[in-house]
């Protein structure tokens, strides 16, 4: 099997966005590539018009993207026989030896009528690689990928640290009855994709103090209050639920955009429905005042031009960053809907 292009999943939808996202990193890397987006399939493909894929994929992460849920090299996609999937699958593969298998489909209509049959071929293709000598767990050989979809059998080859090692790179997360909102779910999956688990460790520990700005209906102060940290609920609107009258949370009527808190505190967090650039001055300003060490606030995007949007929320936080060192990370959780998420947090070393 040679590789020659990047496969990529993203919300579907989304698809102009990611194109528009990795064709600007390919350009910017010097390597004048093009994408092919499939409409409402949540893929898209990356062709590169120099060199070959591999120089480009050497020096891009998905963990440093923003659209891509999931990435790893491929060719032409495999026809799927009646008989002996297994054995087409393998053929195409060669003799790559691979460390471990993920089977996904795209997160679509027609994609999700694939799934059945994805998890079916998952342990007869293991089995197949393991009596073909290519099955070579806990070695530095690169995961393989098996997407099913309306085009056929993609394979695909991702070496460390250039996928996601869950199918579709989604999170499974689950919604307590007792959650005011589905919004806690994205701030749990930021945690987790902006945070290793030593730092969520550092970083949100019992006493800790956080800020909820446009707080209603109160599932972000929800999430925060359960994790043992002391909440100030800012907003104007009621909060619901049990986080209404929960120990540790204190409800404060005022503006979110003017209110500012007595003293620092260790978390900011925001999911307010507001031009996307005012939201990300406002984060920013804290962060630089050193009104919070950490935060995350999500940036609502419009209908159009949505990459151009986050690049430009990216550049309003900088402008008011200004030399305050930070760590500022901007990704399309699974969670989000037409909104992106970003993180603000120390530096390295600080």
């Amino acid at each position: 099997m040679e590789p020659d292009r990047l496969l990529l999943l993203c919300r579907p939808g989304y698809e102009g966005d990611t194109a528009a996202e990795l064709q600007a990193a390919a350009g910017a890397m010097g390597f004048p590539g093009y994408c092919r987006a499939h409409a409402d399939t949540g893929r898209v493909t990356l062709f590169t018009g120099a060199g070959t894929i591999t120089d480009f994929t050497d020096h891009w992460r998905l963990q440093g993207a923003i659209f891509p849920r999931q990435a790893f090299l491929t060719t032409d996609p495999v026809p799927l026989p009646d008989r002996d999937r297994v054995g087409a699958l393998l053929a195409a593969l060669g003799d790559c030896a691979v460390s471990e298998l993920v089977t996904e489909t795209p997160d679509s209509e027609a994609g999700r009528a694939w799934t059945r049959l994805a998890r079916a071929l998952s342990a007869p293709l293991r089995q197949g690689l393991a009596a073909a000598g290519l099955w070579q767990p806990g070695s530095d050989a690169p995961r393989l990928h098996l997407l099913l979809d309306d085009d056929g059998a993609h394979l695909g080859l991702a070496p460390a640290g250039l996928d996601d090692p869950r199918p579709g790179g989604i999170p499974r997360l689950k919604r307590p009855k007792s959650a005011p909102s589905r919004s806690f779910l994205k701030l749990e999956e930021a945690w987790q994709t902006f945070l290793d688990p030593a730092e969520r460790d550092r970083a949100l520990q019992s006493g800790m103090r956080a800020v909820d700005l446009g707080a209603a209906p109160g599932g972000w102060s929800w999430l925060l209050q359960r994790r043992g940290l002391e909440v100030l609920a800012v907003d104007n609107g009621p909060l619901k639920g049990e986080v209404a009258t929960a120990e540790g949370v204190t409800h404060i009527r005022a503006d979110g955009f003017t209110w500012r808190p007595p003293r620092p505190v260790d978390w900011l967090v925001c999911d307010m429905v507001e031009r996307p650039q005012r939201v990300a001055a406002l984060a920013a300003d804290w962060f630089a005042a050193g009104r919070c060490r950490y935060a995350v606030f999500n940036l609502k995007l419009p209908m159009r031009r949505r990459y151009a949007a986050v690049e430009e929320c990216r550049e309003v936080i900088r402008g008011h960053l200004g030399s305050t060192p930070a760590r500022l990370g901007i990704r399309h959780l699974y969670h989000d809907r037409d909104e992106v998420t970003a993180f603000l947090g120390p530096a390295p070393g600080q």
